[in-house]
């Protein structure tokens, strides 16, 4: 049974055979499903603010004032 990975940005699974792994300098290991995603993550963008993604927050990201 093959193993099925989500977008380490948008959360969607990724079929197996698709996608790309992105391994950085320190070894952590991120999954994209697609290009869209990896552009987005590369421009430091929240996946919070974006309604297209599934860690999208609907109500808006409350910032915590002291």
């Amino acid at each position: 049974m093959p193993i099925i990975k989500i977008c380490s940005f948008c959360g969607e699974q990724i079929t197996p055979g698709t996608g790309i792994m992105y391994v950085k300098n320190d070894g952590t290991v991120l999954y994209f499903c697609s290009h869209k995603c990896i552009r987005n993550w590369e421009m430091k963008r929240d996946p919070r603010k974006l309604a297209w993604t599934k860690l999208y927050v609907r109500g808006g990201i409350k910032s915590k004032r002291k």
